[in-house]
C-alpha cells in the first residue's frame, strides 16, 4: 500500500456547477460552511455538497494580520480534497467533484441516508447501544482508522456526528478538515524524515503561547477554573513509538472538546494514538449515552480529561476493559491497533469478512427518489448564515454540549436534517 497521499489512487475529479447540481435540502453546518443534499442531474445520483463561504476565510485571514494565512486557509481546503481523492476504502468517502465560484468553494462526496451515529443512538432503547451492536460499529471504526494511519493520516475528529451510516448499513467517516499528514506509522524508531510539502497539511498559525506541560499541572492543585491556554502550530519530533506512533508529531490544537486526547490539550505533541483515545470516548458514549469527561464548561472538561480517571459503571466486561485501555491518558501506554484487534471484546471477530457482512445492525430506508427539489440559491443561503458573523462566533450565540456556535436567527428555518454544527478549536 502506497503511503503517500499524492501517489495513492489519484483520479480526475469532475468540476461541478449549479446547472448540473440541483439542491434538495440543507443538511447541516460547520464553523466555516454548510452541507447540502444535492442531486447530480447528469449521473442521477444524490451527493453531499460541502460549501465554504470565501469571505469567511478571507475576513478571518485579514483579522489575523498574517500574510501567509490566506494561502494556508485555502491550502487546508485543498488538503481535505486531496485526502478525499486518495481514499480507496469502503468505509471512507470518495471525492465526487469540486465546485468553485467567486463567492464559494466546495466539494461533493457520497451521501449517507442513515444520518449519523448520534442520531442512530437516540433511536435505541434508553438511547444506548447493546454490546453486540457496539462491537460491529467499533470494529468498522478500527478498520477505517487503521487504513487512515497506514496512509499517514491522523483523523483528529472522531465523534458520533462524523460517523455516518451508508445506504448498505456500514459506516462512513466524514469531515477531514482537521486531519493532518504525518510520516506513516513505524514499528520502530527511525531517523527524522523530511516532510513532503505538497501533501503535508499546512502549519497552523500560533494564536497564544501555550502553558507548560499540563501533566505537571494536574499534580499542582490547579482548578478547572484556571486558565487553559490554546495554541496552534506544528513541529516535528523523533519518536521511539510502537506500531501506532509516527516518526513525527503534530502540536496543533484541534478537535472537538469532549473527544480530544489529553496530549492535544497539553501540547506535548500527538500522533496516531490520539485517534484511539477518541475511539474510547465514542464507545463510552455508545454504551452509556454520555461522554465520560464532560464538565460545565470547556475549562472543566479539559481539566477532567487531563486529570480525572474514567469511571465505568457496571460489572467488569470486555467492553469496559477496552474502553479503559483506550482512555489511558499516557499515549505511550495506550492500547494500539494490534492490541485492539486482539482484545477479548473482539474475540472471534473475522476482520477480513467484516466488510462483507450482508446485514449490519441497521439498514436505513432511502426515500430520496421522492424528495422534492427545492429552489435554494446556495450562495445566498450560505451568505445569510455567515454574513456579519466573522469567524462564526458572536456575543449573542448559544453553545451546545460541544462548544458549538448556534446562530438561531438563520439556522432554525427550513432544514431537512438538522445535523449538529461543529465548532473546532481551530476557530478560536
Amino acid at each position: 500500500m502506497n503511503d503517500d497521499v499524492n501517489e495513492h489512487r489519484q483520479y480526475r475529479v469532475p468540476s461541478l456547477d449549479f446547472q448540473r447540481l440541483k439542491v434538495v435540502s440543507a443538511l447541516g453546518r460547520g464553523a466555516k460552511g454548510v452541507v447540502f443534499l444535492v442531486k447530480d442531474e447528469e449521473l442521477s445520483e444524490f451527493l453531499a455538497l460541502k460549501v465554504i463561504w470565501r469571505d469567511l476565510i478571507e475576513n478571518k485571514n485579514k483579522d489575523s494580520n498574517d500574510n501567509n494565512s490566506d494561502e494556508d486557509d485555502y491550502k487546508r481546503v485543498s488538503f481535505e480534497q486531496q485526502v478525499l481523492q486518495s481514499f480507496d476504502h469502503p468505509l471512507l468517502p470518495r471525492l465526487r467533484g469540486v465546485l468553485s465560484t467567486e463567492k464559494i468553494i466546495g466539494h461533493a462526496i457520497d451521501y449517507c441516508p442513515g444520518r449519523d451515529m448520534n442520531f442512530l443512538r437516540k433511536k435505541q432503547t434508553e438511547k444506548m447501544f447493546s454490546d453486540d451492536t457496539i462491537r460491529f460499529y467499533a470494529a468498522e471504526m478500527v478498520l477505517a482508522l487503521q487504513y487512515l494511519h497506514n496512509q499517514g493520516i491522523v483523523y483528529r475528529d472522531l465523534k458520533p456526528e462524523n460517523i455516518m451510516i451508508q445506504e448498505n448499513g456500514h459506516i462512513m467517516l466524514v469531515d477531514f478538515d482537521l486531519s493532518t499528514k504525518l510520516s506513516p506509522k513505524s514499528p520502530e524508531s527511525c531517523p527524522e524524515k523530511t516532510p513532503t510539502p505538497v501533501t503535508k497539511r499546512p502549519s497552523d498559525s500560533v494564536k497564544k503561547k501555550r502553558r507548560p506541560l499540563f501533566r505537571s499541572i494536574c499534580n499542582s492543585g490547579i482548578s478547572p477554573e484556571d486558565s487553559v491556554s490554546s495554541a496552534q502550530h506544528s513541529f516535528k519530533t523523533v519518536s521511539k513509538g510502537d506500531s501506532d506512533h509516527s516518526t513525527e508529531k503534530s502540536n496543533s490544537f484541534v478537535g472537538t472538546e469532549e473527544y480530544v486526547a489529553p496530549e492535544i490539550i497539553s501540547g506535548e505533541g500527538h500522533d496516531f494514538t490520539a485517534d484511539w483515545w477518541s475511539l474510547g470516548i465514542v464507545l463510552h458514549e455508545m454504551l452509556y449515552g454520555v461522554t465520560p469527561f464532560k464538565g460545565s464548561n470547556r475549562k472543566e472538561t479539559f481539566y477532567r480529561i487531563l486529570c480525572r480517571p474514567v469511571e465505568l459503571m457496571g460489572e467488569p466486561t470486555a467492553l469496559r476493559n477496552l474502553i479503559r485501555k483506550l482512555l489511558e491518558k499516557d499515549p505511550r501506554k495506550r492500547i494500539g491497533v494490534e492490541g485492539i484487534k486482539g482484545h477479548d471484546f473482539f474475540r472471534g471477530m473475522d476482520w477480513d469478512l467484516l466488510l462483507k457482512m450482508v446485514r449490519p445492525p441497521y439498514i436505513p430506508c432511502s426515500e430520496l427518489e421522492n424528495k422534492r427539489i427545492k429552489e435554494i440559491d446556495v450562495e445566498s443561503f450560505v451568505q445569510g448564515i455567515f454574513s456579519g458573523s466573522g469567524d462564526g462566533e458572536g456575543e449573542g450565540d448559544e453553545r451546545n454540549k460541544t462548544g458549538v456556535t448556534v446562530n438561531k436567527g438563520v439556522w432554525s428555518n427550513g432544514l431537512n436534517h438538522q445535523l449538529p454544527e461543529t465548532d473546532h478549536f481551530s476557530v478560536f
